[in-house]
């Protein structure tokens, strides 16, 4: 070497075996020298470029991750009630609670209405997906429900009397370890997972998606929702679709059985446009979903990274549009308030035995009124809790299932169909 430089010589192909000045190669051209450096910087070139790579995906991972909201104090509130929750009757099937929440406390939440510092749950959607993972049934639960609340933490650490009330007052004075322990009592059904969305979460997935498909049978212009819409084919952004899935008053009926439809129908519209954009596989178009679905998400501590969601969508990714079912549960008007609800039975307790022991429900548009001809009613409680009777129903094979609930006697029956509509489906055709 010479001054230090960082060339190094070659000894190689010299008869004497001395060594050969600076600057000069294996060859007299200086081929192999200069060979040599373009491997070397190449070599350089690669790893810099994967370690960037790299790098911006792990920012990437790291952002997203950070993202969520892990639930701790709802992990630890339903931990001191564990002894009382419901079983899980079959490995493998999930339920997963879906919260919308009403809080103005968010970022760009504010213009939807005052804080009052507490928060409600005008949309609740317990998700059953099959443990074979072919089929998803999304099944509303309606805020007006009149259902037994137990007994909650406040946010302040007093806690509340058990109190029959509307099935969204859970939420507001307990948070969603109330609403979760409301759903089970009320169903039977465990719940495995939960997530909690806010307004601002919302609308920044449908934008990601660059909107939604929707058909309207009317114009709407609805001042409190701020949504002026022409009738026939029309595509939502963000801010539109919040106004859509939120307005009461001014579509349809007027009834929140009616909204109820209409998210479900909305979520069916969502999960096309994901598919047929093949968003899950292209990841330039994913990580803005990611990002949107993430910045406003609050899921108990097994969902709170990318690797718990990520498992979780796996599984669903391959379930036929066909097989992904929404359905609001069998209700009618309560019998001391129409502006109220209360389940219809034994039609409920139907469903709900049938979810927990992972067995098929179809959906219609149109409600069948067939669904107990000749067989004996359950025995409901006036208040529509847990403490309805069930009796045991076959696996499909000629065997009772002594282990689980169900609404069904006797022989194998075909599955039951409710009202509702599937992800395939298209409003305006």
């Amino acid at each position: 070497m010479r001054g230090g430089g960082s060339d190094v010589t070659d000894t190689a192909g010299t008869p004497s075996g001395r060594q050969q000045g600076p600057g000069l190669g294996a060859s007299p051209t200086g081929v192999g020298r200069r060979r040599r450096r373009w491997l070397r910087y190449t070599a350089i070139g690669v790893t810099v470029a994967v370690l960037g790579a790299a790098g911006i995906g792990w920012a990437a991972y790291e952002k997203l991750n950070g993202n969520i909201t892990a639930d701790d104090d709802a992990a630890a509130e339903l931990a001191r009630y564990e002894k009382e929750r419901p079983t899980a009757l079959v490995h493998d099937a999930q339920n997963i609670l879906l919260i919308g929440s009403d809080s103005r406390s968010g970022a760009g939440n504010k213009k939807y209405g005052r804080d009052s510092g507490t928060e409600r749950s005008d949309t609740t959607i317990l998700l059953h997906l099959s443990a074979n993972r072919r089929s998803a049934t999304a099944m509303s639960l309606p805020r007006d429900l009149m259902v037994d609340v137990p007994g909650c933490r406040r946010p302040d650490g007093t806690r509340t009397d058990p109190m029959f009330a509307m099935f969204n007052y859970a939420f507001q004075v307990g948070g969603s370890a109330c609403t979760i322990r409301t759903v089970e009592k009320l169903t039977n059904i465990r719940v495995d997972h939960h997530m909690v969305v806010d307004f601002h979460g919302f609308k920044d997935m449908v934008d990601a998606v660059d909107g939604v498909e929707v058909c309207l049978k009317e114009p709407i212009d609805d001042k409190a929702a701020k949504l002026r819409l022409p009738a026939g084919k029309v595509v939502l952004d963000g801010e539109q679709a919040l106004g859509y899935v939120r307005a009461r008053k001014s579509i349809g009926d007027g009834s929140d059985t009616d909204r109820m439809d209409r998210q479900q129908r909305f979520l069916g519209a969502l999960v096309n446009k994901v598919r047929s954009n093949d968003v899950l596989l292209n990841p330039a178009k994913l990580y803005p979903v990611l990002d949107a679905a993430t910045s406003s998400l609050t899921t108990d501590p097994g969902l709170a990274s990318l690797r718990g969601l990520y498992d979780l969508v796996r599984g669903m990714r391959d379930i036929p549009t066909d097989n992904v079912q929404f359905l609001t549960v069998p209700r009618t008007s309560y019998v001391l308030n129409a502006n109220r609800d209360q389940l219809v039975e034994p039609e409920a307790t139907r469903l709900f035995a049938r979810l927990r022991a992972d067995r098929p429900v179809t959906v219609t548009e149109e409600p069948s009124r067939k669904l107990t001809q000749g067989r004996p009613p359950l025995s409901p409680s006036p208040y529509g809790n847990s403490s309805r009777g069930y009796e045991k129903e076959s696996d499909g094979d000629g065997k009772s299932n002594a282990t689980g609930p169900a609404a069904l006697a006797g022989t194998p029956d075909p599955a039951p169909t409710f009202r509702g509509n599937t992800a395939a489906e298209d409003a305006c055709g």
